[in-house]
């Protein structure tokens, strides 16, 4: 089932890769101090099977520069939202959200690049 939790070691560790993108999409959840070494890497940063995060995570998490991929939070709170909206380093990918209200939609809507949602 592959890797389900890492350390904030091996997180930083893993934020100085330099080879463009790292996949990360079997951790369930992470603490903030995993989030905040994780948002050193400069590049794509998948993390598809977080189906919750914090504003604290959220906080951290949008100081990565590169696409951020979090397709597996189905809902965000808007303070969620308000902390990912100042991810500056590429687009955010939320396809997993199945409904958000008009304050996530406000929050979301200041964000500099792309805020890709799924539609059907």
């Amino acid at each position: 089932s592959g890797l389900t939790e890492i350390s904030e070691g091996v997180a930083e560790s893993f934020s100085k890769h330099q080879g463009g993108t790292i996949v990360l999409n079997g951790l369930t959840e992470i603490s903030e101090g995993v989030a905040e070494s994780l948002s050193k890497h400069q590049g794509e940063l998948y993390l598809g099977g977080l189906t919750e995060i914090s504003e604290g995570i959220a906080e951290s998490l949008s100081k990565h520069q590169g696409t951020l991929y979090l397709e597996g939070l189905n809902e965000i709170s808007e303070g969620v939202a308000e902390s990912l909206s100042k991810h500056q380093g590429g687009d955010l990918r939320l396809e997993g959200l199945t409904e958000i209200s008009e304050g996530v939609a406000e929050s979301l809507s200041k964000h500099q690049g792309i805020v890709s949602l799924k539609t059907t």
